[in-house]
């Protein structure tokens, strides 16, 4: 069983933004985090969640998500993401990031249990200072391709 902890933050929508992650499977733990120049809140809850599961080496891992993000959650626990694609996305936004959710959440078998964001679950706090921190590392920010052009 493998933990996959996330958050995101972006300061203004759109405006700097980063995210956090952490994969725990039995003694094995590793952080993840990454920040834009130009972004959303929405993008980064939601990439939080691509780029730990894209970080999975084998498929067929069985994965528990913990996020504060209703975004994300509701939108696949809910079926609305399925809904969306029928639609072709019409008048949705995060189209890229939904879809390349959905390529590498089919890899594996995934369960979301939300928590409750700056609630003081460890995990959790930590994502949120993993993401504030790679929203403000300007150095190295990355570009988000929906906002900038170029490759994300």
């Amino acid at each position: 069983m493998i933990e996959l902890y996330t958050d995101g933050a972006s300061s203004g929508n759109p405006g700097p933004g980063g995210y956090g992650a952490i994969l725990r499977a039995g003694s094995h733990y590793k952080e993840i985090a990454e920040g834009f120049r130009k972004t959303t809140n929405n993008r980064m809850e939601l990439m939080a969640v691509i780029k730990g599961l894209e970080a999975l080496r084998k498929p067929n891992q069985h994965v528990t998500v913990y996020s504060d993000s209703k975004y994300v959650i509701d939108a696949v626990e809910k079926g609305w993401v399925h809904g969306w694609v029928r639609k072709g996305f019409a008048g949705k936004k995060n189209k890229d990031l939904w879809l390349r959710f959905l390529h590498t959440y089919k890899l594996h078998h995934v369960r979301f249990i939300w928590v409750k964001g700056h609630a003081g679950h460890p995990e959790n706090e930590r994502c949120d200072r993993l993401a504030v921190q790679a929203s403000l590392d300007s150095a190295n920010w990355g570009i988000d391709a929906v906002f900038e052009g170029g490759n994300s």
